[in-house]
């Protein structure tokens, strides 16, 4: 029997009494007893009556659990689905019903809000607590330690990761064993791991970034990992001497500079500092290697895509670049209709490679539209080529706002502002901000004679999206820019805006 995702990455590790997971209590986790964890877990879902190919929904805390959970999907076949933890009932509610999941894990406190939905989509529910404790454990105990791996394709779906552009609904990217797999042994090879490494491993693993490339990789190679439930400063500090390397978004590395603990002699021994999910400040990059001598390694991932680039390992970290395309990508810069672009000039990004997804879960027209027939991807970011081969990210041909390393879509936090009271209609841009790369920027237009409410319109926001998409200020304006077309010129925005957090 084959299963390409599972024996690449958790099968080849069976009966290893090494450690896996060192836990913030001090305990260990060895990758024995992780994956006898992992197979009990398979055997509940087969209990459940669960098939190969089956979505599995898991709006569920960072725990060794919540990644055994991972694992056991791999191993019986079933197609996982990662949920961030901060999304509101309503918003679960479409993931469930677009993916056709036959089973939601949540936590226990969520249990009563989601079972009706659940119970309306034909799904079953089970709970799973950051604690390890839920009903989906339960029903472990005295079930084998073993389970009979199920034969996979490399082109079989591993894992379904939502996204979507700036208008419309999300849209589920499907991706196979073959796109985790090649991606994570890629990056094994490019950043230098191996079964010595312990990353410091405080991102969370609903996000392709912490899951599919920061796991994955050091399961690749059997290393370990420090199994932080999220970044907190005095932790990574008190962590830091015993780790090798450590993945961040840009936040992490603002943070640590913040903090006179984070010297050179506490980093001196660390091997690697990896940061994605959102741009780096030159600044930052410098900064960094100021304090520490360490030049921070930036490259460039997507959704769709797991990694695409990455600066070198040996050679120069470029700062204000992600590098250069990885091995098996190819890349170009190309003009709307798809025509690449000299060398040098600003255009859409297009990949293509093993790493690249699917296509988008039963949205053929959307799939149609940015993946094309010879297999390149349209990205929607800009970005050109330099004279010497290094990829620069100029921005985004699309609105999408990144903050903290989370895509933020304005159409979805416009179409609650527009329905609020004493609103006539709103713009939401992502402006600078120094900690989370962009920050969202509500702008609000009201209607003839009314006085919106800001803090009672900032309540209702709150109670509807999920709280990074939350807009950090809101601003009223008498009317929004526009073009002779009548369409918003969020660009004008966006410069008005662009020192409103930088400059604080």
């Amino acid at each position: 029997m084959a299963n390409p995702l599972y024996d690449g990455l958790f099968g080849v590790h069976a009966g290893k009494d090494t450690t896996f997971l060192y836990l913030p209590d001090g305990k260990t986790l060895s990758y024995q007893a992780f994956l006898h964890t992992a197979a009990q877990i398979a055997h509940v879902t087969v209990k459940l009556g669960l098939k190969p190919g089956d979505r599995v929904a898991a709006q569920i805390e960072k725990s060794p659990e919540a990644l055994a959970l991972f694992a056991a999907c791999a191993q019986a076949g079933l197609v996982f689905l990662p949920l961030n933890t901060a999304y509101t009932a309503d918003e679960l509610t479409y993931f469930i019903e677009n993916s056709g999941a036959s089973l939601v894990v949540c936590d226990s406190g969520a249990l009563d809000n989601l079972s009706p939905i659940a119970a309306r989509l034909d799904a079953q529910i089970e709970t799973l607590n950051a604690d390890g404790s839920g009903s989906l454990l339960d029903q472990t105990a005295g079930l084998p330690t073993h389970f009979e791996t199920v034969d996979r394709d490399e082109e079989d779906l591993a894992a379904f990761l939502y996204t979507s552009g700036t208008t419309g609904r999300s849209k589920g990217a499907m991706l196979s064993q073959n796109n985790l797999l090649s991606n994570a042994q890629t990056l094994v090879d490019e950043w230098r791991f191996t079964s010595d490494d312990v990353l410091l491993h405080a991102l969370p693993i609903f996000h392709t970034h912490g899951l599919f490339v920061a796991t994955n990789v050091m399961l690749a190679v059997g290393g370990s990992m420090i199994w932080l439930p999220k970044f907190d400063l005095d932790q990574i500090i008190d962590w830091m001497p015993r780790a090798t390397s450590m993945m961040g978004v840009p936040t992490f590395y603002t943070r640590l500079l913040g903090d006179t603990r984070f010297t050179k002699d506490l980093s001196a021994h660390m091997r690697l500092f990896v940061s994605g999910s959102a741009p780096l400040l030159a600044d930052t990059h410098v900064q960094f290697e100021d304090r520490t001598g360490h030049r921070i390694l930036e490259r460039y991932g997507m959704t769709e895509t797991n990694m695409n680039t990455s600066n070198p390992y040996d050679g120069e970290r470029r700062a204000g670049t992600v590098g250069f395309p990885l091995p098996g990508v190819e890349l170009k810069v190309c003009d709307t209709d798809g025509n690449t672009l000299p060398q040098g000039e600003i255009g859409v990004l297009e990949v293509r490679g093993p790493n690249v997804f699917k296509g988008y879960w039963q949205m053929p027209e959307k799939t149609a539209a940015e993946l094309r027939s010879d297999g390149f991807f349209i990205t929607g970011d800009l970005g050109r080529v330099d004279e010497d081969g290094y990829v620069h990210i100029v921005g985004r041909n699309k609105d999408l706002i990144i903050s903290g390393g989370y895509n933020i879509y304005p159409k979805e936090i416009e179409l609650v502002l527009d329905d609020q009271p004493g609103v006539l209609e709103s713009a939401v841009i992502g402006v600078p901000h120094p900690d989370f790369g962009e920050t969202v920027l509500g702008v609000i237009v009201a209607e003839p004679g009314a006085s919106p409410d800001l803090d009672q319109i900032q309540t209702s926001v709150c109670k509807s999206l999920a709280r990074f998409k939350h807009p950090r200020e809101l601003i009223l304006m008498d009317e929004l820019p526009r073009n002779t077309m009548g369409k918003v010129q969020k660009n004008i925005l966006r410069d008005q805006y662009k020192d409103m957090f930088t400059n604080a």
